[in-house]
């Protein structure tokens, strides 16, 4: 149980950090920023496997560079889908 408890915790942190680095991340609430984290982290693991530090089971470096991927590909459809509303 406490392990996902952390899992949850570090996804907010990374997704968190992703919208910060992108500056797509200011209407994000936490749900959004632990979905982008877990998701992000699940996309930059696949692509460039789990190398570096991890912290709950995620590797951070890939984590973030996943979510980052996630949150600008997120934000662009957005984007579009909003220009033709």
């Amino acid at each position: 149980m406490l392990h996902w408890i952390w899992v949850l915790i570090v996804g907010a942190i990374i997704g968190a950090i992703a919208g910060a680095l992108t500056k797509n991340g200011g209407s994000m609430g936490w749900i959004s920023n632990i979905l982008a984290g877990l998701i992000g982290s699940s996309i930059g693991e696949a692509l460039l496997g789990a190398w570096g530090p991890q912290l709950a089971g995620m590797a951070i470096i890939p984590s973030l560079i996943g979510a980052v991927i996630l949150v600008l590909l997120v934000s662009f459809i957005l984007n579009r889908v909003h220009a033709h509303s």
